[in-house]
């Protein structure tokens, strides 16, 4: 069944967790979707995991559209969701609306996913009446890297915990479907959860809310440049990867590799007819 904005609201009022990962090209979101995935985010981490830029903020809106079709190719019944990059939305509500429209129309994705609190409830408003699902994200948001002096833990002090409850409660009002809680406390997110009736998705938020998410090359081993605290390794498919890579070097070198399974025959009585 199609994984939905609607589905993932029910999924809540039913006492059932969700499931999502990142996923930026075809092969991996057809993989992905296949494994029976709630939700696939094509997130702007897509320029440190696919890109190797040193954030999210030099991710364009032609990155995303690129990336979200080809993830779209690949999805059959994850919902697909798409972050709006930075600076992509919060020049104005008009700009917010039209690129909103454009990850949808031609990138292809069902949703789209915005960072930051009550400042962005208007435009969360507005892009929400124009028939485009939004999923909010609040606590570390990695666009805000700068202001926030680097990747940090939100919401520890009572004045910050108070306003991320604040901002989740009017993200709701603004007609968010979900919110991405990152990086926040888990007492705090319990209390958050409990707090709005649309599912919170926590990524570094711990086990009380209404899903989880990670990005799919650090639960898999594929990301060596650092692995956050949040995540657990399910696999070390880099260590696979390199280890397959090198037999293959190997075996180029040895004369193993094509082998007579892997090459084209032609008639013997053609080849006579070439001396």
């Amino acid at each position: 069944m199609k994984n939905t904005a609607v589905t993932f609201k029910e999924a809540k009022l039913n006492g059932n967790k969700l499931s999502m990962l990142t996923a930026y090209d075809y092969s991996t979101a057809k993989i992905v979707d296949e494994s029976g995935i709630n939700g696939i985010l094509v997130g702007d981490s897509l320029g440190m995991v696919s890109l190797g830029y040193e954030d999210t903020l030099s991710v364009t809106m032609e990155d995303m559209l690129h990336h979200s079709k080809a993830v779209a190719r690949g999805t059959k019944n994850a919902l697909i969701v798409t972050d709006m990059p930075f600076m992509s939305y919060q020049t104005s509500i008009y700009d917010a609306v039209y690129n909103a429209g454009r990850l949808i129309k031609e990138g292809n994705a069902n949703a789209v996913k915005i960072e930051g609190g009550a400042a962005f409830a208007p435009h969360i408003e507005a892009i929400v009446n124009a028939s485009i699902p939004v999923m909010g994200h609040i606590g570390l948001t990695p666009q805000s890297v700068n202001a926030f002096g680097g990747f940090k833990v939100q919401g520890k002090s009572e004045a910050a915990a108070k306003a991320l409850i604040e901002d989740a409660k009017l993200i709701e009002k603004a007609g968010a479907f979900a919110i991405v809680l990152e990086c926040v406390p888990a007492k705090l997110a319990e209390i958050i959860s409990s707090s709005i009736s649309i599912p919170t998705i926590g990524i570094g938020a711990g086990n009380e809310c209404d899903g989880q998410i990670l990005v799919y090359a650090d639960m898999l081993g594929m990301y060596s440049d650092f692995k956050p605290k949040f995540v657990k390794q399910y696999a070390q498919i880099g260590a696979l990867m390199r280890d397959a890579i090198k037999s293959y070097i190997s075996e180029v070198e040895n004369g193993a590799f094509p082998a007579a399974e892997h090459e084209f025959k032609i008639d013997d009585s053609i080849i006579a007819k070439l001396y």
